[in-house]
């Protein structure tokens, strides 16, 4: 009995050693994919929330005081400059206007009677000059009936697109109270804020290439079929933020772009030579990124890497990796730090192809 108990041990370690030997043979086995970093010419595309607003946007208010009498558009027709929009009632003011007419042809007649008289040496100059002024000042009060009068007269100071009504057909308006605003869409105008670095860097490709082409992103997730250019910068840096303001001109021929809608600008910015892996390849520790690199010892050694920019699934590299670098693809999680690993190299056009990549 004891000796059958001794065989069923022998036989248990020898299993076991079986097992464990046939487990290291496995994990001996296994092979890692690994690549290089690439160096490519490309182009990827920064967004910047924006505001869309007209290249003219005006309040038109009341000039005088007045019962509105007529309004003679409607909300977001289009008008032409000079149209006339509204009117409030002018009787006061055309009476005004008669009664300073009167004057006028009065003081006209009183100085035309007194020249002769002073050519006839009846009266003396200085009457002459006196009635001279009456007149003048009649004619100037006058013009200032007039003045008044046009203004009881709303037009369009330019072609445009009226927006809703402040006020209704009827209503007692005060001077100065806003009627309705009036936008020129022709072109639009589109504003974003860019970081102090990438301001620095737009500033030199400008210097190199001339002006810069944008497109807009709108709100429904499509693309404004016009493309823009950036026209103007901001004299001033946000403290607060960091950054400073763009202004971009798109052209609206359809008139699809409307004051006050918003979007993304989508600027492409150009890199030659970037070096690019695969985002899969990396990993993050206390928010800063990381590759596993294979050495000439086939060990693993885990290293910091700054990212300059980001494509669909990849990545470009400022800082932390060169061409000659073996970067572990597949299997991150599966390593640890001093490793020794088996691993089999993979060109690295081949497994961009894979990630579809599109580079310019």
């Amino acid at each position: 009995m004891k000796r059958i108990f001794m065989l069923m041990g022998l036989c248990a370690m020898l299993t076991i050693a079986s097992c464990n030997s046939k487990k290291e043979e496995k994990e001996e086995q296994i092979e890692f994919l690994a690549t290089n970093p690439v160096k490519m010419d490309t182009t990827t595309t920064k967004e910047y929330v924006s505001q869309i607003r007209s290249i003219q946007h005006i309040e038109l208010r009341a000039q005088e005081r007045g019962y509105l009498q007529k309004i003679y558009v409607d909300e977001g027709q289009a008008v032409k400059k000079g149209q006339l929009l509204f009117q409030i009632m002018p009787n006061l003011y055309e009476a005004e206007m008669q009664k300073a007419q009167a004057e006028a042809n009065f003081a006209q007649i009183e100085y035309n009677t007194t020249k002769k008289l002073a050519d006839g040496n009846v009266v003396s100059p200085s009457e002459l000059a006196m009635a001279k002024a009456k007149w003048d000042k009649a004619k100037a009060d006058l013009q200032l009936t007039k003045v008044h009068l046009q203004f009881t007269e709303i037009r369009a100071p330019f072609d445009g697109i009226i927006d809703r009504f402040h006020v209704r057909l009827g209503s007692l308006v005060d001077e100065g109270e806003l009627l309705t605003e009036l936008s020129d869409n022709s072109k639009m105008w589109v504003y974003y804020n860019v970081p102090e670095a990438e301001y620095l860097d737009y500033k030199a490709r400008v210097h190199k290439e001339g002006p810069v082409n944008v497109n807009l992103l709108m709100a429904n997730n499509q693309l404004f079929k016009y493309p823009g250019v950036v026209s103007t910068i901001e004299a001033d840096f946000n403290n607060e933020t960091g950054n400073i303001a763009f202004r971009a001109t798109f052209p609206n021929p359809d008139g699809l772009l409307r004051h006050g809608e918003t979007g993304n600008i989508e600027m492409k910015v150009p890199y030659k030579n970037a070096l690019i892996i695969p985002q899969k390849t990396t990993f993050e520790v206390l928010e800063k990124k990381y590759v596993y690199v294979i050495d000439k010892n086939s060990e693993i050694k885990s290293r910091e890497i700054t990212i300059a920019a980001e494509l669909p699934h990849l990545f470009i590299i400022s800082k932390g990796l060169s061409t000659g670098d073996k970067v572990l693809l597949e299997g991150i999680r599966l390593v640890q730090e001093n490793e020794k690993v088996k691993y089999k190299m993979e060109d690295p056009e081949k497994v961009l192809s894979h990630l579809e990549l599109y580079a310019e």
